[in-house]
């Protein structure tokens, strides 16, 4: 049973946009920040996006104007909008929450951007 699950990756052309779903199986992550990282082959794990409770944003400067991080704590989902997405886009994308001292991690959905 994975608490955080991450849908919406795919194989997207140069160019195009994807979306990437996280749903919690609970509301306890409608509380506190929420990260999306990204790991690319042979690559280490690279935080791409976070989003606070209140909505502040926070980005990482290869993906600064091209992805949008957002949240619905009503529904305990957040998401990831990704435009004009590059080949060095390509990677897994993992949904991330840090709780009590405990790192929580989706399975990861994958990424890959053709040139």
């Amino acid at each position: 049973q994975v608490p955080l699950v991450e849908s919406g990756g795919g194989l997207v052309q140069a160019g195009g946009s994807l979306r990437l779903s996280c749903v919690a199986s609970g509301t306890f992550f409608s509380i506190g920040p929420m990260d999306w990282y990204r790991q690319a082959p042979g690559k280490q794990r690279e935080l791409v996006a976070s989003i606070a409770t209140g909505g502040r944003t926070n980005y990482a400067d290869s993906v600064k104007g091209r992805f949008t991080i957002s949240r619905d704590n009503a529904n305990h989902t957040m998401s990831l909008q990704m435009n004009s997405l590059k080949p060095e886009d390509t990677a897994v994308y993992y949904c991330h929450a840090l709780r009590m001292g405990v790192d929580y991690w989706g399975k990861g959905t994958l990424v890959t951007v053709s040139s």
